[in-house]
């Protein structure tokens, strides 16, 4: 058996350490090595840069994000101006965008204190004004007053009436955005209901969600509400918003007041996702709202909550995700009652199939197999009279399709717009 001179724990680690820190500091570092440092330099090579960033379990990525929130909370700020700039200028592969790395810093603050992370700020700035030429970034002037949270959005109050509360993500990728997307959620619920689909979808669209009126943080005008009523109002929000043809994405009520806004406002419509939803009700469901009306009106919502519920989500879902459940039934209860009455009197007048057939947007229609509410059967209506429409089925999904299988309705929601 003949000897290998090459000690490929150490030879492994040095390629890791240049490819993570970059051969200018690495030749550095070895040109800097002697007789007292030598032996050290050689244990952290195999140890730390082959024992651990070796390793294939992590994306280095986070094995960067790791090392910069451990520097931060010891405090070893030569280490971490290292590993700064290192990740600033990395390779496609452990690169950290100035994004990603405020991430980092943000997070520290709750887990290593806010002194750490202020440090780190102070620290990481110097950094970025010195590569920022080389990677394309610039520390532009920002007051904190014109910041909002990246994972709910800039909140605000359309000025038309009723007053509408909406939140607009911009793209993280700082770009154009690719699309305008609208999200239009459930009767008794709000645009929370829309969160994770909003944040992947900001990734390269401008995302807009709002409150119907009557519900959520929207204004609650008396009297009945038709399906018109409520396209007009979302008309209204896009045209002060001035956001040109949007996809527009609804559940339930949300897809009843796209199927109007396509017919009443064309102009304001790139593609629909119509999901759980329904061009039309028989009499007896028809009656099924009115007793529905009647029964809040007497005892008040929590009076249905429960066999809404029931709707929403099938049992098993139910038994599963019961802290889900109960979020979205303190949601519905919460509900304006009045706002939500007069809603429920426009879902149960809707009545769009004789014009389904003017709506020329391309358009994805959303089913759950299990669906009381709105049977596929309704879907299929939808997609039999609508010229550019297309069916989606999603298995083990009742109402609420969007929160009982999200990943499903998801990678529908991506490959249809990602086709337009």
């Amino acid at each position: 058996m003949s000897f290998d001179p090459i000690d490929h724990d150490f030879e492994r680690g040095l390629h890791n350490r240049r490819a993570i820190l970059g051969d200018a500091w690495v030749e550095r570092s070895l040109a800097g090595a002697n007789s007292f440092n030598a032996e050290f330099q050689n244990l952290i090579t195999r140890f730390a840069w082959n024992e651990i960033w070796g390793r294939p379990g992590l994306e280095q990525q986070t094995r960067r994000a790791i090392v910069l929130a451990i520097t931060i909370a010891l405090g070893r700020w030569e280490e971490f101006d290292l590993h700064v700039r290192a990740a600033l200028l990395g390779s496609d592969t452990n690169r950290l965008t100035p994004d990603q790395l405020k991430e980092v810093l943000i997070q520290s603050a709750i887990y290593a204190g806010v002194p750490a992370a202020n440090t780190a700020f102070t620290h990481a700035q110097v950094i970025l004004r010195e590569v920022g030429p080389q990677i394309g970034y610039e520390l532009a002037p920002l007051t904190p007053y014109a910041t909002w949270h990246p994972g709910i959005g800039h909140a605000a109050r359309s000025a038309g009436q009723p007053a509408l509360h909406y939140t607009i993500r911009a793209p993280r990728n700082g770009k154009v955005p690719r699309h305008t997307v609208v999200l239009s959620h459930a009767l008794g619920c709000d645009l929370t209901m829309w969160d994770d689909l909003a944040n992947l979808l900001a990734e390269d669209c401008r995302v807009i969600a709002y409150d119907h009126r009557g519900h959520g943080s929207s204004e609650a005008p008396a009297g009945m509400y038709s399906m018109a009523d409520l396209a007009n109002d979302a008309a209204a929000l896009l045209r002060e918003l001035d956001t040109g043809p949007v996809v527009w994405i609804g559940l339930s009520l949300g897809g009843m007041v796209g199927q109007e806004l396509a017919l009443r406002h064309p102009s304001l419509i790139q593609a629909l996702v119509l999901a759980h939803t329904t061009s039309g009700y028989t009499e007896t469901a028809r009656e099924a709202w009115r007793q529905r009306i009647a029964t809040v009106r007497e005892g008040g919502i929590e009076a249905i909550a429960d066999a809404v519920m029931g709707r929403y989500f099938h049992e098993q879902f139910r038994i599963e995700h019961a802290a889900t459940v109960a979020r979205f039934r303190r949601r519905v209860v919460s509900t304006d009652a009045a706002g939500y009455i007069a809603c429920c009197h426009a879902v149960g007048a809707i009545d769009t199939t004789a014009r389904l057939g003017a709506i020329t947007a391309p358009t994805l229609v959303i089913a759950g197999e299990l669906d009381q509410g709105t049977p596929v059967e309704m879907s299929r209506t939808l997609v039999d009279n609508i010229p550019c429409a297309q069916l989606k089925i999603l298995a083990q999904a009742s109402h609420l399709g969007y929160v009982e299988q999200p990943q499903a309705f998801t990678l529908a929601v991506r490959e249809f717009i990602g086709a337009l």
